[in-house]
């Protein structure tokens, strides 16, 4: 396992490696990293790991100070699982240079997490865009907890033409059925076991809204969601997965995506 600080170093290194698959996280790493890190292995490549917390993305900076890290755990994490590459740029080394292409910024960002997340998903695709020019990996691992990211980053590299492939995973669960994320670090117990009754309660919704459509109604659920314990509903909609307009029908293929707070904590999850 090598670790580099420095993007000339880093690039010096892989040069002539022409399948690379790229992970890129900001640290805290659960389940959910894990899965994408050794199904990454599977391709037959050298496998690189980026952590950085990246600033731009975050819209208060108290949610940027308290963002959950443990940067010697994560190093101990990957190299058991035997990673071949670690980059931890420091702010000045990745935005210190001039990228090819310029960020493609679709529609749908000003959805859902857009709405009341202003700047964030042009800081997301801002970093990413850095490290796909950097990098030059062949793939991409990306998980779908994080959906709207995974769809915007992907259809920046379609935009763009980049010769990265996006590999969607699976949302990786808790037992209890919360998604991993590095912010369940943050809640208490009895805030987890909240969220836990939350994905129970949407995921039978769900099940529901199949068989009688018309009975989905999303006042009732905000009110129902409140009685569980949520703080705040930042959105709850029913979308079609494809083209993610709102849902008319239950025959349509459709998910639940939902962003909500347990006290200052914020949670997404799509179901």
């Amino acid at each position: 396992m090598k670790i580099f600080k420095s993007k000339h170093k880093l690039q010096k290194e892989i040069l002539n490696i022409k399948n690379i698959s790229f992970v890129p996280t900001m640290g805290g790493l659960h389940k959910g990293h894990i899965s994408l890190i050794k199904k990454s292995k599977n391709f037959n490549g050298k496998t690189l790991v980026s952590i950085f917390v990246n600033p731009k993305q975050f819209n208060k900076k108290q949610d940027f100070l308290k963002y959950p890290r443990n940067l010697t755990k994560d190093l101990i994490l990957l190299k058991r699982l035997k990673v071949d590459y670690i980059y931890l740029p420091s702010l000045k080394d990745i935005f210190s240079f001039k990228v090819k292409n310029k960020i493609y910024l679709d529609k749908f960002s000003k959805k859902l997490c857009g709405k009341s997340r202003k700047g964030h998903f042009k800081g997301v695709l801002n970093i990413v865009n850095r490290f796909l020019d950097l990098i030059k990996p062949k793939y991409i691992f990306l998980g779908v907890k994080d959906f709207q990211q995974s769809y915007l980053i992907t259809k920046h590299i379609l935009k763009r033409k980049i010769n990265t492939k996006v590999i969607n995973c699976k949302t990786i669960r808790e037992k209890n059925g919360v998604a991993c994320s590095t912010r369940n670090k943050n809640l208490s117990k009895h805030q987890f076991k909240v969220a836990s009754k939350v994905i129970k309660y949407l995921k039978n919704k769900k099940r529901l809204a199949k068989k009688r459509f018309l009975n989905f109604k999303l006042v009732n659920i905000k009110s129902d969601l409140k009685n569980l314990g949520v703080s705040k509903i930042d959105y709850i909609e029913l979308l079609n997965s494809k083209t993610l307009i709102k849902t008319k029908s239950n025959k349509e293929n459709f998910k639940i995506f939902i962003a909500f707070y347990l006290n200052k904590i914020r949670l997404i999850d799509n179901i």
